[in-house]
């Protein structure tokens, strides 16, 4: 339920009340930089993607070691957006925002000088742990900001901007793997962090106002949590956007291998079929946001987005196990395009949701949203290696079992048919 303990007597897919900031409106420059924020993920990830086979071999580990290295850094994200965003609550979001960026700088040099795949893993913890705060700050400052239809716009916006990041990041990766080795695109990320860093200082103004902190420590948060997990419509929506984001990671962690070692596709061909992938996700999201938000439920639309990503990851499964014969990359590459264009409406619209729920402590709702959905991400990547680099079928495999979780547990614990009373 709401965090004021009481029943609430309108839809859950109603907001139960604005934030106190509301009505407020973001420039430009603002709006760049909670994108640029919000791509940390990508940015950490993806450009790092097309050099995991040149890791594996330069490191001398195995395939599903190396993998590991993305798992920490998901992990990473996943706990220390527990410990921010409560932060952030207490003592409003640039400041726990900008000690997070300073020592994402670091942990992302100390990865560039790993000497051995089990440092690598850690310092990718320590630079996922630092990150965190860029992912749930950005979205506690949209919680501040906006409200119901319009939020769910302005996420839409986010994803435009923050999905030209795994669009370009693996050419980026593919590009630095041509001029030098995978240390380079840690250097590179060690850029971006500095970028950031510098522009949050300077231009990013605080969203939380005094009076609408907390002054409760540990316990407070806890509590806060507790009563965010007692919504069962509030859990829905994280759990189905956290399995549904399991499905969207099983991809990004086991394509590489996937397309390069069993398709043997080139390191460039490969993030040139991640970009158009990518470009399906946010030309999606720019249809959910300018066309469908405002005309179509919010619930319904996430409910199609879920069916897709199921109907998507059956094919591959089809087809990775050979009931179709021998398939080239096409097929496998049209299905993952599917899958990853279905994003586009099922990862804003399940945050947008969820956030609709919460009166206060935007940033713990928003540390619950990302940590389930990192958490389970992380769990899905050494999954996806477990039979080795030379069948996609774990891959398929995991991306089904996630996408009907995740609709099993909106169906469930949501129940969208019982919804009665529009968003606006």
């Amino acid at each position: 339920m709401p965090e004021g303990g009481a029943t609430p007597q309108v839809s859950e897919t109603t907001a139960v009340a604005p934030p106190s900031a509301g009505r407020r409106r973001t420039g430009l420059l603002v709006t760049l930089v909670l994108g640029g924020l919000t791509a940390t993920p990508p940015l950490s990830m993806d450009m790092y993607l097309p050099a995991l086979p040149e890791v594996t071999r330069g490191l001398h580990a195995p395939a599903a070691t190396v993998q590991l290295t993305l798992t920490a850094c998901l992990a990473g994200m996943a706990l220390g957006q527990l410990v921010v965003g409560p932060m952030s609550d207490r003592w409003g979001r640039r400041r726990p925002l900008l000690a997070g960026l300073a020592v994402y700088v670091v942990a992302t040099v100390l990865c560039a000088l790993a000497p051995t795949v089990e440092l690598l893993i850690a310092f990718r913890l320590a630079q996922g742990l630092a990150g965190a705060a860029g992912i749930v700050i950005a979205r506690a400052v949209v919680r501040d900001l906006y409200d119901g239809v319009a939020m769910a716009r302005f996420f839409s916006t986010l994803m435009l901007i923050s999905g030209v990041a795994p669009v370009v990041a693996p050419l980026i990766g593919a590009q630095i793997l041509r001029v030098t080795d995978w240390r380079g695109v840690f250097a590179l990320l060690t850029v971006v962090g500095l970028a950031l860093a510098v522009l949050v200082w300077a231009r990013l103004p605080e969203t939380l106002e005094p009076a609408g902190r907390h002054g409760g420590g540990v316990g407070e948060a806890l509590r806060s949590m507790r009563r965010l997990l007692a919504d069962a419509s509030f859990t829905g929506y994280l759990l189905a956007g956290g399995f549904a984001f399991a499905a969207l990671f099983a991809y990004i962690s086991a394509s590489p291998f996937v397309v390069q070692e069993i398709y043997g596709a080139s390191p460039q061909t490969f993030g040139l079929l991640f970009g158009v992938n990518s470009v399906g996700l946010v030309l999606v999201g720019q249809i959910n946001g300018k066309v469908l938000v405002g005309r179509v439920r919010l619930d319904r639309v996430l409910a199609v987005g879920l069916t897709v990503v199921a109907l998507a990851a059956a094919a591959l499964l089809l087809m990775a196990s050979g009931v179709f014969g021998e398939v080239g990359l096409a097929p496998v590459a049209a299905a993952l395009f599917v899958l990853m264009s279905a994003m586009g409406v099922t990862l804003p619209n399940a945050q947008t949701l969820a956030l609709m729920r919460v009166r206060h402590s935007a940033g713990s709702a928003s540390a619950l949203l990302g940590t389930s959905s990192f958490l389970i991400g992380a769990i899905a990547s050494p999954l996806v290696g477990i039979a080795g680099e030379h069948t996609a079928v774990p891959m398929a495999v995991v991306q089904l079992a996630a996408a009907l979780v995740a609709l099993a547990c909106f169906m469930g614990m949501c129940r969208p048919w019982r919804q009665t009373v529009e968003e606006s």
